[in-house]
């Protein structure tokens, strides 16, 4: 990958829906030149799709959390596993530090959160939770 290749990748991490030629025009290069860098990028895994952004009320309403997780010993695969049948979790990361895992939650009701909560936590191997409800989202 070389620096044109990272500026493609910006510009379509701004706008996927930007058309070849206005990609080209941005990067001084042939239309041919970025449907070609898009098309090896594809092929190679770099990019892996393209999306939309959608604000985040545009959907139905929703309760969001961030969920902490400490985990026993060398749980994380099993948790892992039972935490990608659950609709509510939206997006698991692991990270060092305190917790093992930050997991965010998206449920319609209070009684739903409440309920996603508790089966999280009774999943075999989480030996610690933390949890804050999101208020405002900010996307810089």
């Amino acid at each position: 990958m070389d620096d044109t290749d990272r500026r493609l990748i910006g510009l379509l991490r701004d706008n996927a829906r930007a058309s070849i030629a206005s990609l080209a025009k941005s990067l001084g290069v042939s239309r041919g030149t970025v449907q070609n860098r898009i098309d090896r990028l594809l092929a190679q895994g770099i990019l892996q799709g393209f999306t939309v952004r959608a604000k985040p009320d545009a959907g139905p309403p929703s309760i969001r959390a961030i969920m902490m997780l400490a985990v026993e010993g060398e749980r994380s695969d099993h948790i892992l596993k039972v935490l990608r049948g659950y609709p509510e979790v939206r997006v698991v990361h692991t990270t060092n530090g305190r917790w093992d895992m930050v997991i965010e939650l998206a449920t319609e009701s209070l009684e739903g959160f409440d309920r996603a909560l508790h089966r999280i936590r009774q999943i075999a191997g989480v030996s610690a939770s933390e949890t804050s409800l999101l208020l405002s989202s900010y996307y810089l």
